[in-house]
Formats: structure tokens, C-alpha cells, sequence
């Protein structure tokens, strides 16, 4: 199989095993929520790397694209990764632009990129982890591995692009007829 016609399931097997990484795959019922798929695989959200394909406006009529990695429980922050990028304006990328660039289909993209017009950009606080998760350009399968050997073998860019955690309060409500 050539690098043409590898899926990117494959090239991702191929990139880990050829770098000798140590990871965990995981199959398990078909999931591209986040938040789902963390639970199906039985660990925290926070742990798993949330990949979102960006479109920056660089200029007039000019664009680039990033693909943004996250933390599971965070959200992208579109104005630092337009700095990131050099950019003004930062937008989420539409669904088929973002597959094509991937080769994944909305809800599997890795945090890897094998398009030379897709530059990595990865939230420093996922090194933070002792592990991280990710889907493997699939819906049912998953990958676990060390966030300093994702680093070695993905090579990104490293800036904050996650959103300050979000902090919800639970008002009490009484009961009825409590007081």
C-alpha cells in the first residue's frame, strides 16, 4: 500500500509503529461527540484531544488552515488561533473542506495532519496529561498514548488555543414543599 492509497487510519498506525510509540487502540461502538466517546472509553473529557479543522483569513481573498487541538472539555479560541496563524479571523472550516484536508470524516479527525496545507496547532495544557485520547480517522476505534510521545511523532505547533475552562454553578433548588 502506498501512501496514496492508505487510508488515514492506516497512516497513523503506520506513523506510530514506524516511530516504535507506544499506544493503545480501542474499538467500541461508533461516536464523534467528544464528550460520548470519552465515556465509551472510560476516561475523563478532559484527556481526550479534540481536533477542529480552522479556516483563518490571512488577507484579502487569502486563507490558510489549521487544525486545532484541544482538550476535550474546552472550547477553541478562534481570536488566538488567528493570531497563531497570522491571521485576522478565524472561522470553522466547513465539513467538506475539513475532511478532504483530513482524510477523515467529521467526528474521527486525528490530531495529526498529512496535508502540507494544514498546519498543526496544539494547546500546551494537553501535555499536562498523563494520557490522552483521540479517534483513529474512525468512528469506532480509538487510540490512547503518552501526550510527550504524541508530541514527538505530530511535531505542532504549540500556542494556546483553548478557551479558559468554563466553570458552571449548580444553583440548589428546594425541594417542594421544603423550605
Amino acid at each position: 500500500m502506498t501512501a496514496h492509497t492508505m487510508t488515514t487510519y492506516d497512516r497513523v498506525l503506520a506513523l506510530l509503529d514506524g516511530a516504535g510509540c507506544g499506544y493503545r487502540e480501542v474499538t467500541h461502538r461508533a461516536e464523534g461527540r467528544t464528550d460520548l466517546a470519552s465515556l465509551l472509553r472510560g476516561h475523563p473529557l478532559h484527556q481526550s484531544a479534540k481536533s477542529i479543522v480552522l479556516r483563518v483569513a490571512l488577507g484579502r481573498k487569502r486563507s490558510a488552515y489549521v487544525l486545532t487541538v484541544v482538550p476535550g472539555d474546552r472550547r477553541v479560541d478562534l481570536a488566538a488561533a488567528a493570531r497563531t496563524a497570522g491571521g485576522a479571523r478565524a472561522d470553522f472550516a466547513d465539513r467538506e473542506t475539513a475532511e478532504r484536508l483530513t482524510g477523515c470524516v467529521s467526528g474521527a479527525i486525528v490530531p495529526f495532519s498529512f496535508d502540507p496545507r494544514l498546519r498543526l496547532v496544539v494547546d500546551p495544557e494537553l501535555l499536562e496529561q498523563d494520557e490522552i485520547w483521540f479517534n483513529a480517522a474512525r468512528l469506532d476505534r480509538s487510540l490512547a498514548m503518552s501526550p510527550r510521545t504524541y508530541a514527538e511523532v505530530a511535531r505542532p505547533l504549540f500556542a494556546a488555543v483553548a478557551e479558559p475552562p468554563r466553570h458552571t454553578t449548580v444553583t440548589p433548588v428546594a425541594a417542594p414543599g421544603g423550605r
